[in-house]
């Protein structure tokens, strides 16, 4: 299964992601707000298995890399899918942000999403401090619904207000 968006190819993990992933997932910004706890290349490769693996049906975690070069600029999933309903997240490797990868792959995500596995609404949370993911929800046609006081802990140990914004099928 793969997903395009303009510069940008969706596609499943493989274990030869791991250097790249660990490279990603020990970055100060990532482990912040999407921490992962991934510090080696045996925690990586472990982690690229559990998001490979989509047997039970709850999730679907694609890699984001560049249509030219197959560079892994970032990833995208889809998850908490029950019943009609669903989140995602993303995150962006530190030389990739800035360039409108994460709101592609979300966009490019949600349609997918949308037409493959018969959802009605997707939520997006992030912490209200984390202006950079208001701007991708924005440009993936994620409408702000309101804050969730102290809702998730993050990566700095913290608990922050979040930031719900939701898409529905039926949104234009």
């Amino acid at each position: 299964m793969e997903i395009t968006a303009p510069g940008l190819l969706l596609r499943p993990w493989r274990a030869a992601d791991a250097p790249a992933v660990l490279a990603a997932l020990v970055d100060p910004d990532i482990v912040r707000w999407n921490g992962q706890g991934v510090a080696d290349l045996a925690q990586a490769a472990a982690w690229i298995a559990r998001r490979a693996d989509r047997s039970d049906g709850s999730h679907v975690s694609l890699a984001v890399t560049g249509d030219a070069d197959g560079a892994l600029l970032g990833a995208v999933s889809v998850h908490q899918i029950r019943d009609g309903n669903a989140a995602v997240g993303y995150w962006t490797a530190a030389p990739s942000r800035g360039r409108g990868v994460a709101g592609r792959a979300l966009a490019a995500l949600t349609g997918w999403a949308f037409a493959r596995l018969d959802l009605h609404r997707i939520e997006l949370w992030h912490a209200v401090d984390n202006p950079a993911s208001c701007r991708v929800a924005a440009r993936a046609g994620y409408r702000l619904e309101g804050t969730l006081r102290e809702s998730h802990r993050y990566g700095d140990g913290r608990r922050h207000d979040e930031h719900l914004h939701a898409r529905l099928t039926t949104d234009s």
